[in-house]
């Protein structure tokens, strides 16, 4: 991060978490639970793309049978 840059709200909440003394399990918990957040959050931002474009699983199959499959981006020649 470039300097004179503020930290984030997110990394304020960390830096406060941090200063109190958590164990090792406790750390590996919460990094867990933070990495099945920004998963799900991935997740449902996917899902609203696959169904705004609509997505079948047949698109799905017909991209993983392409040899060099453009991923739904038919502008991409």
């Amino acid at each position: 991060m470039p300097a004179g840059r503020p930290l984030s709200n997110l990394q304020l909440e960390l830096l406060k978490l941090y200063s109190s003394d958590i164990s090792e399990a406790d750390l590996l918990h919460i990094k867990h639970y933070l990495a099945r957040y920004f998963a799900f959050k991935a997740i449902g931002d996917a899902d609203k793309v696959w169904d705004e474009k609509g997505y079948t699983d047949e698109t799905m199959d017909q991209w993983l049978n392409e040899d060099e499959a453009p991923y739904g981006n038919k502008d991409s020649d």
